[in-house]
């Protein structure tokens, strides 16, 4: 039969105080680690059976919802003024880490909702849709307003309007195919798909 343990993390900025007990509510393990995400998941991971943990609400408690919620059977977010309990007997950080697990054992935590990893994702995604639209405009813009100018023909020192097809390019009798932006072509014409080429002589 799988086990089940539960967890009471005392969290600080620099360390967290971990206490674990079964399901009887034995003290099977009293650890101080690191408060880095990669040194709380390798101390997850290191645990086996139906992992329930607590913490109370504070600077990190967000954060540690968000990293741990889905690796673990239960997240009990807890309020230490809504919890008396807690107050009672001698204060240290693994003596609160074993009381907060042996509580969340018994039922008699009071919790508060944390549920900002679901609304900070889609603040990503939302995110990543604006620099995702914003990047495909930049970079279709410019070829979209290239097809969508007229192209135009250098006859001497005047530029007309080229009376072909918008797709096909034809060099004029002095000077080549300006470009939009005036940078004259070499090629006598570029036929566009189902376009013919322009009758010879006709210019």
């Amino acid at each position: 039969m799988e086990s089940v343990k539960y967890l009471g993390f005392d969290v600080h900025q620099s360390t967290i105080s971990v206490a674990v007990v079964n399901a009887d509510g034995k003290l099977v393990m009293q650890s101080v680690i690191a408060t880095h995400a990669a040194t709380i998941l390798d101390f997850i991971h290191g645990l086996r059976g139906t992992l329930h943990l607590t913490f109370e609400e504070g600077t990190h408690s967000a954060w540690l919802y968000d990293l741990l919620a889905r690796r673990v059977a239960r997240v009990v977010v807890c309020n230490p003024r809504q919890n008396a309990l807690l107050k009672a007997g001698n204060k240290s950080d693994t003596g609160d880490a074993r009381k907060l697990a042996e509580l969340l054992r018994a039922g008699l935590l009071a919790p508060v909702y944390h549920g900002e990893g679901s609304t900070r994702t889609l603040q990503e995604l939302v995110r990543s849709y604006a620099a995702l639209t914003e990047d495909t405009t930049r970079v279709m813009g410019p070829g979209e307003s290239v097809v969508s100018q007229p192209r135009n023909r250098v006859r001497g020192e005047e530029t007309v309007r080229s009376p072909a097809s918008p797709g096909v390019v034809v060099e004029a009798e002095r000077g080549g195919f300006a470009s939009p932006g005036g940078a004259a072509l070499t090629k006598s014409w570029m036929p566009c798909r189902g376009c013919a080429a322009p009758p010879s002589g006709s210019w």
